[in-house]
């Protein structure tokens, strides 16, 4: 087998258009970073990947701010390509198992914090996972996504994509009128609000209610053909932010006092991973996402705490990591999507190629995944002509649904595009 031969990066800051608000916290930019990697073979390979430090560990972002935060993350990154050079190339799954240890005792060093999570390591090296499996695939003969990722649970060819809106503590309600206008008909929603920033449990579940009250007045009359209902339907992020399962327990009776509750498709991460509940008997199918760092994490959810269903993010937890997700719930015959991480155009690429051989979410029509790029940077048509997909039929949304057809899945979506 070949061995890596040289490694490097680049990265750029990007804008987006409004402060974008989640898990108590408010983001203004997003790091954008390229790894490149070279074999002693002469195959080359890069790999994209966007720092989100607030989303992989908001107690750093807390401790070190936006600019400080996505500094460390980058220092992280380059530690992890200085480790191959002279590695053998071997399936990157392997590869991944042997870096991800040595990645995350240099974060905890780098950040100060002794219990950093494993999130903030797989953010650091999902762009160095994606290179490496570039780089085995040329190795390999040149695969295709379906064969080269040899799993029983990516084999679907969904024949559209619906695009999964992100609804922010600041999305104005003309914008959310105006995604459910464009098609949209499955809404994420992100709850655990921080209201004046005195992280108080009380106010956070008021401003929550508030919030998905007036969500609901907007798209509960709403009619859509994707859904089973033929209502649009509600996708919950909690970030981990609620502290009990009581207080879950009163924001979901009050969903369902408002009429809401029958239209929560998921809710996501509702607790901190310190502080992990039993979900089971709650009246919503409850996702895993941040919790979930290993295939043994998302066993253990599944299998002791009543999940349902797992959030898939290869664009921000690697693909290595996502694929054993993948499995693991495969296995027990639960659902999984691909959620987003606010990427760029080509990352998006990546995110829906994976997306594509899922099965639909019970209660839709047709499979989904969630994009919200178009929504926060302030460059994404300047983003979107560097994709190497652009201008192809599949990067277009009509009606909210790409299209996917026979030339998109014999190029994969345009993802193995330097």
């Amino acid at each position: 087998m070949e061995k890596i031969k040289s490694a490097g990066l680049i990265c750029r800051r990007e804008p987006l258009n409004t402060r974008f608000g989640f898990k108590g916290g408010a983001l203004t930019e997003l790091w954008q970073v390229s790894c490149r990697l070279e074999t002693d073979g002469g195959n080359i390979a890069t790999g994209q990947s966007v720092q989100s430090v607030l989303w992989s560990d908001s107690a750093v972002f807390a401790q070190w701010g936006q600019d400080g935060g996505n500094e460390k993350m980058l220092a992280l990154t380059r530690f992890a390509l200085e480790l191959l050079p002279g590695r053998t190339l071997e399936p990157p799954p392997k590869m991944l198992e042997k870096l991800l240890p040595e990645v995350l005792k240099e974060g905890r060093r780098l950040t100060g914090r002794p219990n950093l999570r494993p999130t903030f390591a797989l953010n650091a090296l999902t762009g160095v996972d994606w290179a490496l499996w570039k780089l085995y695939r040329l190795s390999q003969g040149k695969p295709d996504f379906a064969a080269l990722t040899a799993t029983a649970y990516l084999g679907g060819k969904q024949p559209a994509l619906g695009t999964i809106p992100l609804i922010s503590y600041d999305t104005e309600e003309e914008q959310v009128l105006t995604l459910a206008k464009q098609g949209c008909f499955l809404f994420k929603i992100k709850i655990g609000s921080n209201p004046g920033g005195r992280n108080d449990p009380r106010e956070m579940l008021e401003w929550d209610i508030r919030r998905l009250e007036r969500l609901h007045g907007l798209l509960s009359s709403l009619e859509t053909p994707w859904t089973k209902s033929g209502r649009p339907a509600y996708y919950l992020d909690a970030n981990g932010r609620y502290d009990t399962r009581q207080r879950l327990t009163v924001f979901l009776e009050a969903a369902d006092k408002m009429g809401a509750l029958e239209h929560i498709l998921l809710l996501e991460e509702p607790f901190p991973e310190d502080c992990l509940q039993d979900v089971s008997g709650l009246p919503v199918t409850v996702a895993g996402d941040e919790s979930a760092h290993s295939p043994q994490d998302a066993a253990l959810l599944m299998d002791q705490l009543g999940y349902r269903a797992m959030a898939l993010k290869p664009i921000a937890k690697t693909v290595s990591v996502s694929l054993g997700v993948l499995e693991e719930a495969g296995k027990r015959g639960l659902p999984c999507f691909c959620a987003d991480l606010t990427v760029n155009p080509t990352m998006v690429e990546l995110n829906k190629r994976f997306a594509a051989g899922l099965a639909p979410l019970p209660g839709l029509k047709r499979g989904v995944f969630e994009t919200n790029g178009a929504q926060n940077y302030r460059n994404w048509q300047a983003l979107c002509r560097e994709s190497p997909a652009w201008g192809e039929p599949w990067t277009v949304p009509e009606g909210g649904l790409y299209p996917l057809n026979d030339r998109y899945y014999q190029h994969d979506g345009g993802i193995w595009r330097e």
